[in-house]
């Protein structure tokens, strides 16, 4: 028989072993009573009446209406709890906050403590100092059509929260499209050799000033900062072919830069040499014209001489054209009076003396010994001269 069929159990006990009313119970807690008490507390709270174990139905319609009146009161309280908890909001130093009132703009917020009305408001926190950075890695072709692996940095700021949150669904995947477009767009025009070497500097540029661009049109509220475009390499599958690509010109590189060398050392003293020709050239031009020009100028004035006593300007002619030519050789030629042979003397030991000295030595000592006869020579002449014209 069940325990709590009638007489089934004796001592009225549960199946704990323990009596169901009076006495220490050591078994589960009894719901109805907790709620009871938590139901009179409630009451108390709001101006209830508690239960009692034997009051009539009026006691007890009495007590259902202020239950009712303080849960719907705790419920209000924690509502308005939540809300406000909800509605005030801080905005940091490097923050803003947009609102939005009825999905309308209504006004953009500073830094500092600050309230909105949910449902009504919506607000849109950002960090506007906080520099921001997007990477992107992909490959793609470039102007001479080879296929290049780029990956890039873009590092950039909001500038405008309001066109950040109003104008573009998603900015930040906005932002990635645009890259994606500027970096195939200068790649594109750029020949591998400057994407692999030294032409990523002047590539970044024109990606930031493209996808600064780009931003603006679209309106994001999005400033890029700085585009840094890493070390471009080719795909894997061929990265050994561009190696050796490298390779070979680095070594194109070197050699001219030897052939550069080289060339400066030799062209300036190659345009030294020439340099020097032709002021020699133009030293001996203007000493043949200055010579030249002093012979006419001579000749002009002997003109004149000659005009004046024909003989006595032919005799010093000739004498002093004896004087040059005999200063040059070793033959010495002594001249009588009139109607005397003329006399050849012969210096042997000048002629021998030149044979064992050389022709340099010889040379300078046989001028030296004509420019010693020729005054015996020409006062010969002189006294020859002077008795054809006593006579």
């Amino acid at each position: 028989m069940a325990w709590n069929e009638p007489g089934g159990n004796s001592n009225n006990q549960d199946p704990w072993g323990n009596k169901r009313r009076g006495g220490d119970r050591k078994g589960p807690p009894d719901l109805d009573e907790a709620f009871r008490k938590l139901q009179d507390s409630l009451n108390g709270m709001f101006g209830g009446k508690k239960r009692s174990g034997g009051g009539g139905d009026s006691s007890g319609g009495d007590s259902g209406k202020g239950m009712g009146f303080g849960m719907i009161a705790v419920f209000v309280a924690v509502l308005a709890a939540i809300w406000l908890y909800s509605a005030i909001y801080v905005v940091d130093e490097q923050e803003q906050a947009v609102v939005l009132r009825f999905g309308k703009y209504y006004e953009t917020v500073g830094p500092g403590l600050n309230i909105y009305f949910p449902p009504f408001d919506r607000k849109f926190q950002e960090n506007v100092t906080r520099e921001r950075a997007y990477s992107k890695q992909g490959q793609m072709l470039t102007e001479d059509e080879n296929i290049v692996e780029v990956p890039l940095t873009v590092q950039y700021k909001i500038t405008n929260l309001q066109d950040f949150v109003l104008n573009v669904d998603q900015p930040e995947i906005s932002l990635q499209h645009a890259t994606d477009s500027a970096l195939r767009h200068v790649v594109g025009s750029t020949a591998m050799d400057q994407v692999l070497t030294e032409g990523r500097e002047l590539m970044a540029s024109e990606i930031r000033e493209r996808l600064q661009r780009f931003l603006d049109t679209y309106k994001v509220g999005i400033t890029v900062t700085q585009v840094n475009v890493q070390s471009a390499a080719a795909p894997r599958e061929v990265q050994e072919a561009f190696d050796d690509v490298i390779r070979a010109r680095e070594d194109e590189q070197r050699e001219k830069n030897q052939a550069e060398a080289y060339a400066n050392g030799v062209i300036p003293e190659a345009r030294g040499q020439a340099q020097r020709l032709l002021e020699e050239a133009n030293g001996y031009r203007d000493e043949v014209v200055a010579r030249a020009q002093g012979e006419a100028q001579r000749f002009t004035k002997l003109v004149a001489e000659y005009r004046k006593a024909p003989e006595v300007t032919r005799e010093r002619l000739y004498l002093d054209t004896m004087q040059e030519v005999f200063s040059n050789t070793s033959k010495v030629l002594v001249t009588g009076q009139k109607g005397q042979n003329n006399l050849l003397y012969l210096p042997l030991d000048k002629m021998m003396e030149k044979q064992r000295s050389g022709s340099a030595a010889a040379g300078t000592s046989a001028s030296n010994a004509g420019q010693a006869d020729a005054p015996a020579s020409i006062d010969l002449g002189q006294r020859d001269l002077r008795s054809r014209e006593t006579r």
